[in-house]
């Protein structure tokens, strides 16, 4: 008898076996438990044991937020440079490169025009995955753009905030004067009677929070998002004090009246355009 046909006989198989495919699940941070990704992503990215808020890129934000087809993207042609020739572990200008082949986006900031449930607003969004969302030029520039339209527009302006990094210091107090002007534009747009909505999400950190993040008329935050300006690790490094549990959370945030609500993911596009409608009628 040859081999094959003694396997054969035992009902082995020569093919090979088949693995479970990679990706098909992840691991939820908080809870630790295992979950099909697909019905993580059906629950538009959170996890369906303990509600985790999973992190969530700029386009699928768009897309869960705004009404179908309806965004118009500004600015499309700002990319960031290197002024200072910054050189940490890698050149500045290398880790850009880097990071746009990685996101297929030019900076961490997307700005635009869109609906939401049939409202019009002026849009902006950063990315936590294109260096921790750090707000360099572009991201500042593009954000103060988006202020200064929704001004001459005269509609409601809504951010959605995931930028863990604050201030990018490659780009030194070209990154730092970001927080300034941006909240100079978002002064000037207050003063013309305009509705700044910002949604925080986790994390949001450093320099973003305290600007733009936490300016605005009403601050929405998801849930369990760390938000605060120095985290938790530095604040021990530097000063020796031990945190709160569950400080610089959302709902600590919210507890202390740094926050005006906490709207869980699938709630959000009904709960923007709610306020738009109170605020404006």
């Amino acid at each position: 008898m040859t081999p094959n046909e003694s396997k054969a006989e035992m009902g082995i198989s020569d093919r090979p076996k088949r693995g479970v495919p990679e990706g098909l699940w992840i691991r939820c941070p908080q809870c630790k438990a295992t979950i099909f990704r697909k019905e993580a992503e059906a629950r538009l990215n959170v996890c369906p044991e303990c509600t985790y808020h999973f992190y969530l890129p700029a386009r699928d934000r768009i897309a869960q937020l705004l009404d179908a087809d309806s965004f118009e993207e500004w600015f499309t042609d700002l990319r960031p440079c290197d002024p200072l020739e910054f050189k940490d572990r890698l050149p500045y200008a290398e880790r850009l490169q880097a990071e746009q082949a990685k996101t297929g986006m030019l900076d961490a900031a997307v700005v635009g025009r869109g609906f939401i449930r049939g409202r019009p607003v002026v849009f902006g969004v950063t990315d936590f995955a294109f260096m921790a969302g750090s707000m360099g030029s572009v991201v500042g520039e593009k954000l103060t753009r988006a202020a200064e339209e929704a001004t001459r527009l005269q509609l409601p302006l809504l951010f959605v905030s995931g930028s863990g990094g604050g201030a990018r210091m490659q780009e030194g107090i070209l990154s730092l004067m970001q927080m300034a002007k941006i909240s100079a534009a978002l002064g000037r747009y207050d003063r013309a009677g305009g509705l700044y909505i910002c949604v925080l999400t986790n994390p949001t950190m450093g320099g973003v929070a305290a600007s733009f993040a936490l300016q605005g008329d009403i601050t929405l935050a998801e849930p369990g998002a760390l938000i605060g300006f120095a985290g938790k690790r530095t604040i021990w490094n530097t000063v020796r004090l031990e945190l709160p549990e569950g400080f610089q959370t959302s709902e600590f945030l919210l507890e202390h009246g740094f926050i005006d609500r906490i709207v869980p993911r699938k709630d959000l596009r009904t709960e923007v355009a709610k306020i738009i409608d109170y605020c404006e009628h």
